[in-house]
């Protein structure tokens, strides 16, 4: 049975452009949309004065909408909703851990603000085993009906498997070019040993050395989508910079994040984070296994 596209809403015009997209790209991929609202807080254009019957109203009028939302020009799509009542974390987290890939609305220069506050967005990214797509709203700025799909290629070939999974696939289903992006910068002189300098000696330099590692962990994924035009890019400077650069006109952004776990919650990782606030295309982000 396939997995669904999950996607999150709340009310909002941010969701409801998560709703487009997640609608979209269940569309090309044909794959069922869920749809899940967690009414833990009150939609923002709904006041609840009754109780849980007018709660309960709300919901169901918020799911309502978005279903009618990802149905409308879409008649072959399998769309199925539900009001869980948890709190909004643990209902996305469940969510998505049977889930193709989560989706969240954004907006502004905050990664989830307007769909989940403060630190529940981070905790959702940082906390979510499948990927997870961050969705401007549709007041930002409109997204490109074409453009290259851009990932962020670091460390090795196995830390990178998934966000190139997940990157291949989308390009995939989207007949589009995709640019894999490595960024380097010269190491500090502890790490100049032996064996480094050796394999850089044989490469002919730092950064055909670097070129050398992004083909190294492109090449299973060429040999599983032989049909993807791949660009290969490799630049010398910070990563969540040169990513940023290189999503200008993009239709989707992939990168991938190392959470680390503080008093305060989930941190996610630099390029993650600079990518969640500056990006100016939607934003998948996956866990390294």
């Amino acid at each position: 049975m396939a997995r669904a596209i999950a996607v999150g809403v709340d009310g909002s015009p941010e969701s409801l452009a998560a709703v487009d997209w997640a609608a979209h790209e269940a569309a090309l991929r044909r794959l069922p949309l869920r749809i899940v609202h967690a009414p833990w807080w009150e939609p923002r254009d709904v006041p609840v004065t009754g109780g849980g019957d007018a709660l309960s109203r709300a919901a169901e009028a918020v799911v309502a909408k978005a279903e009618a939302r990802a149905a409308e020009g879409r008649p072959e799509l399998e769309i199925s909703s539900e009001v869980v009542a948890e709190d909004p974390v643990d209902a996305l987290l469940g969510a998505a851990r049977t889930a193709e890939m989560l989706v969240l609305g954004s907006k502004g220069q905050g990664p989830v603000l307007g769909f989940l506050l403060g630190s529940y967005g981070r905790q959702v990214i940082a906390e979510a085993r499948h990927p997870v797509v961050s969705v401007r709203s549709p007041g930002d700025r409109p997204p490109p009906r074409a453009g290259e799909v851009v990932v962020g290629q670091q460390g090795s070939a196995e830390d990178s498997g998934p966000a190139l999974a997940f990157a291949f696939a989308a390009a995939a289903a989207r007949g589009a070019t995709l640019r894999a992006v490595r960024a380097w910068s010269l190491p500090p002189l502890h790490a100049y040993s032996p064996e480094f300098l050796r394999l850089t000696d044989e490469a002919g330099g730092l950064e055909p050395l670097e070129r050398k590692s992004l083909r190294e962990a492109l090449a299973p994924w060429r040999e599983k989508f032989p049909d993807v035009r791949v660009v290969e890019h490799v630049e010398i400077g910070s990563a969540g910079q040169v990513l940023l650069a290189a999503s200008t006109g993009a239709q989707l952004l992939v990168v991938g994040r190392r959470a680390r776990y503080t008093p305060i919650g989930g941190r996610i990782g630099s390029v993650a984070h600079a990518a969640l606030h500056h990006a100016p295309c939607p934003v998948a982000v996956t866990s390294h296994h």
